[in-house]
């Protein structure tokens, strides 16, 4: 087996646009860290309400989450809406259910040529046991108006072309896309639209000065703001005192096969849709770039070393598609994806005019778009009302020891949540 450990999606995207790195001292009505999914659909919603803006990245547009993805563009949350209703109200649901209207309308607004397709998501499982909790699931969003429809076991074989699922749903409002391009194509429309976006600038120091913001990046650059937005979601450091403690970067591993020949690609996914299992460590896969098909899942906490650091994710596509065991691999790689023990995405304001907002669990694609362009409006306007109901920072105190440790915090705590509900 041969592959790259850059990713499918570096090695077939479109040149990236020049965003060199801060000099000098920059002012702005509000500076955005993090030129992800999150930070260029804020900074895109606040140029176009006339706010001038500067957004810093540690180092280009896309390089986190936002552009190592598996590129599924999945509404909702890990919760069912009727849950949702009942923790936040219908006003928060039915912006989670709409997420992924939110990135195909601004793939439309700024013709972002990324591949995109709405060709839905499947939620399938392994496990009879699981069938009744996502049928419900299924028929909660069902009442709200979405496109579902339920398969068995026969027509998900049908749909996904392997034998190992019990049953499960298809979302049609889901989709997929080639997130670096996506993530690109968001830099090219904020820089379109007045937004100063800058590389290779991490921000190092972030302080209260008066009635204003003072940031500091590594290479001694400045810039001063009257609002911040943080937005660095499984990149996070510690920027913001606590911040990077309330949540977990667990590595999501993924590789791609070599392009799979006619007669594979009729049966694999013949529809295109994109595919996730409900296991707790479960899998996602669909045909990406070049007709590959990609499979990625959890992976070590450590960064990987080489292709033995694959070998779950490789065992569970020779698994579910024992026809690829002879394929060669021709891509292996990882991304952090941000860990919360609620499943929730956060939303913080620990100061004055300032937002932090992390913590995607796998859903970010359409969440942190959704969600960024409703913080764009928010800071442009106070009554604009955020989707999500911002909570204080709450670091977990095992953090700091081991990513294990704090990944086995996670778990705890998403296990008493579910024992008192």
């Amino acid at each position: 087996m041969t592959a790259s450990a850059a990713s499918i999606w570096a090695a077939t995207a479109a040149p990236a646009p020049d965003t060199p790195p801060l000099t000098g001292a920059a002012r702005c009505d509000v500076l955005v860290v993090g030129a992800g999914f999150t930070g260029l659909t804020a900074a895109l919603r606040l140029a176009e309400g006339g706010a001038s803006v500067v957004v810093l990245d540690a180092v280009a547009p896309g390089f986190g989450a936002s552009g190592r993805n598996g590129g599924q563009v999945i509404p909702g949350l890990k919760y069912d809406p009727d849950t949702l209703d009942t923790l936040f109200g219908e006003a928060t649901t039915d912006f989670v259910g709409k997420a992924a209207d939110q990135v195909f309308t601004l793939i439309e607004k700024y013709a972002i040529a990324c591949e995109a397709r709405r060709s839905g998501w499947i939620q399938a499982s392994v496990k009879t046991s699981h069938l009744p909790a996502i049928e419900k699931r299924m028929g909660q969003w069902a009442k709200r108006g979405a496109p579902v429809q339920w398969l068995d076991a026969p027509a998900m074989a049908r749909a996904i072309g392997s034998e190992g699922f019990a049953g499960g749903w298809i979302d049609r409002r889901a989709g997929a896309l080639h997130p670096l391009n996506y993530a690109l194509g968001l830099a090219r429309a904020a820089l379109a639209a007045g937004v100063r976006v800058h590389g290779e600038s991490p921000v190092t120091r972030l302080a209260r000065n008066g009635t204003q913001w003072q940031a500091s990046t590594a290479n001694g650059a400045t810039v001063a703001a009257q609002m911040v937005l943080l937005a660095t979601n499984g990149y996070t450091d510690r920027l913001w005192p606590g911040l990077r403690a309330t949540m977990v970067p667990a590595s999501s591993f993924q590789v791609a096969t070599a392009p799979l020949p006619p007669e594979m690609l009729a049966r694999i996914l013949p529809d295109g849709p994109v595919v996730s299992d409900t296991r707790r460590i479960g899998n996602y896969f669909r045909i990406g770039p070049g007709n590959r098909l990609m499979m990625g899942g959890r992976g070590t906490f450590r960064e990987p070393t080489g292709p033995g650091d694959y070998h779950r994710i490789i065992g569970a596509l020779h698994h579910f598609f024992p026809q690829t065991r002879d394929m060669t691999l021709d891509f292996h790689w990882t991304g952090r994806v941000a860990m919360t023990p609620d499943h929730l995405p956060h939303v913080h304001k620990p100061a004055p005019s300032l937002i932090a907002a992390l913590g995607y669990n796998g859903r970010g694609v359409a969440m942190a778009s959704a969600l960024g362009t409703a913080i764009g409006a928010h800071l442009l306007d106070a009554t604009s009302p955020l989707p999500l109901t911002v909570s204080p920072i709450r670091p977990m105190p095992v953090h700091d020891l081991h990513p294990l440790y704090a990944s086995a915090a996670i778990s705890w705590y998403r296990l008493q949540d579910a024992l008192e509900r």
